[in-house]
């Protein structure tokens, strides 16, 4: 049981050493996808579905191996794919990925962690248990936090994979509608910096912060209720 549990980061570290080696992350890069978005663009009006589906894959692929290059490939999908679809191919493989993510970390570690520190994590768990949901849209809207971190710390908590797979997708939705979007302008694009501003970011923080601060107010206002009909 042990070594199939080693299969699957032993798989990731072997296709992550190849990529590397072959020299395939070049690919994912901002100055790569500018110099070849005109070929991309002709080979994707001459083979559409063959285009989205490798892209998808592509996607699935380096999202659920935490390789870093998300955000070109998120620009590089609204540069090709437009807003409407773009967003809904980026949607839909990067929660993919990150579900494929979370499913590797629970099932090569969760045991063995809440084995070994199960006492110490019970708050934690039970907290996830009645507000995991919550808490995970506010880590998936705000960008400040690694989604692949995201990805490996839910996957040693009790979530269940669909409420994970559904509130990843919605949370990432704002984040994946603004990225796209600014693939459109691709062309015209220097750097990645100022895609978020400040501004942008404080919207996203309060949104997600929304649900919980909305929890606790019903809470309060029940046991204020509570109180006064003693």
């Amino acid at each position: 049981m042990k070594f199939k549990k080693l299969l699957v980061p032993l798989i990731a570290i072997v296709a992550i050493v190849i990529i590397k080696k072959m020299g395939w992350d070049q690919y994912l890069t901002l100055e790569y996808v500018q110099a070849n978005l005109d070929s991309f663009r002709e080979y994707y009006s001459q083979n559409q579905a063959q285009t989205v589906g490798i892209f998808a894959i592509i996607y699935i692929v380096s999202t659920a191996l935490s390789i870093p290059g998300a955000t070109i490939l998120t620009l590089t999908a609204g540069a090709l794919f437009g807003l409407t679809i773009g967003v809904i191919i980026v949607s839909f493989a990067s929660t993919i990925g990150a579900t494929l993510a979370f499913l590797a970390s629970r099932y090569v570690l969760r045991d063995s962690i809440q084995t070994k520190y199960g006492e110490k994590l019970k708050s934690i768990n039970e907290g996830v248990k009645k507000d995991g949901a919550s808490y995970l849209f506010t880590l998936r809207l705000l960008p400040i936090f690694p989604f692949f971190l995201i990805n490996l710390l839910m996957g040693l908590t009790p979530i269940r994979t669909l409420t994970y797979f559904f509130v990843s997708q919605v949370g990432m939705l704002p984040g994946t509608a603004v990225y796209v979007n600014a693939g459109s302008q691709l062309s015209q694009l220097e750097s990645l910096k100022g895609i978020l501003s400040p501004q942008l970011l404080a919207s996203f923080a309060l949104l997600g912060l929304f649900p919980l601060i909305a929890k606790k107010i019903v809470a309060l206002f029940k046991g204020k209720t509570q109180n006064e009909n003693i």
